[in-house]
């Protein structure tokens, strides 16, 4: 019997309940997996929390490395043994073992060690159709990333160099900073010390950014918006800090015609032939060194509601890996 992480009712890091779970054997398209590293991602907090909604009960965690135990009839092209890595479907990547939708399921290659992968591969995901998808940064764009120094701003960073873009991040103190600068930034802006917009201006002397990836919603989303330069391109994808207020889309004419976005990885990744695609461009940017992962931070899954409480006071770096 498996255990897992349940919910019954949202709210903060205690209202996860450690429960056994009874698995049937996979029927159709599904896997039936042993997880060995889960990946623990913000969506993660925003189901928890409620400002994604999910159906209740539910599990939690949409993104685990697994070794597939067992196999349903129709899902033919995985076998007994295999070593995968999941990103989306249902959540519920906090669990011992669980069935998973072989659509989303992908073969890791040779060499990539379960921690690495549960580190890198649903934030590379979302980097990868960010920057090449959503918007195509092009060399020499200027790029305008709020919380560079998370898991996903840190891959961001590396991949933006490689591109040739001059990359501007903003991060909340100085150990943040420096993390950032060795993944690629050209400039860290501290936004506890520092007026990001202002800086922003001085920084590409009056010309502002081509670009601006906004994770962290409403305290930034109107200052993104006066960081671009005329057609720019605003990128909304999270929400740390609360919902994004309403904006007039005559602000958007006003400041240059702008573009604006909000944009999820779930609707990057539907199709398979698109998902396999962005998972070989993370595959081929790791073995390349294109993006190169630091050790995460780890923590056992029986304790979760910690690891919950740190990411979302700020206290980690980079990304966060529970061991089951």
């Amino acid at each position: 019997m498996s255990k897992a992480i349940r919910l019954h009712e949202t709210g903060g890091p205690e209202v996860m309940r450690w429960e056994p779970v009874k698995l049937s054997e996979p029927t159709g398209v599904e896997l039936r997996v042993r997880h060995t590293a889960i990946g623990l991602n913000y969506i993660d907090i925003y189901h928890r929390g409620g400002s994604y909604p999910v159906p209740l009960p539910s599990g939690l965690g949409v993104e685990a490395v697994a070794v597939v135990e067992a196999v349903g009839k129709d899902a033919t092209d995985f076998e007994v043994g295999d070593r995968i890595v999941y990103a989306g479907g249902p959540p519920g990547a906090y669990a011992s073992e669980r069935l998973i939708p072989a659509a989303r399921a992908i073969k890791l290659p040779p060499g990539l060690g379960d921690e690495a992968a549960a580190s890198a591969f649903f934030k590379g995901l979302t980097v990868e159709y960010l920057i090449h998808r959503c918007y195509p940064v092009q060399e020499k764009d200027v790029v305008l990333w709020h919380a560079a120094a998370g898991g996903v701003g840190l891959l961001a960073c590396q991949w933006l160099k490689r591109k040739g873009a001059t990359v501007i991040g903003t991060v909340s103190n100085e150990a943040k900073q420096q993390r950032a600068l060795a993944a690629g930034c050209t400039a860290v802006i501290n936004y506890r010390s520092e007026d990001f917009v202002s800086r922003v201006d001085e920084l590409t002397e009056g010309k502002l950014a081509s670009v601006v990836y906004d994770s962290v919603g409403k305290d930034t989303i109107i200052g993104s918006i006066n960081c671009l330069r005329p057609r720019g391109t605003l990128v909304s994808f999270g929400t740390v800090s609360g919902p994004t207020p309403e904006i007039d889309l005559a602000l958007l004419g006003a400041r240059g015609s702008l573009f604006a976005t909000r944009a999820s990885i779930a609707h990057y990744t539907a199709n398979r032939a698109e998902f396999e695609l962005a998972a070989r461009r993370v595959f081929d940017a790791l073995h390349e060194g294109t993006i190169r992962v630091d050790a995460p931070t780890v923590y056992p899954l029986e304790e979760v509601a910690q690891a919950h409480h740190d990411v979302q006071s700020g206290l980690t770096i980079g990304s966060v890996v529970l061991m089951p």
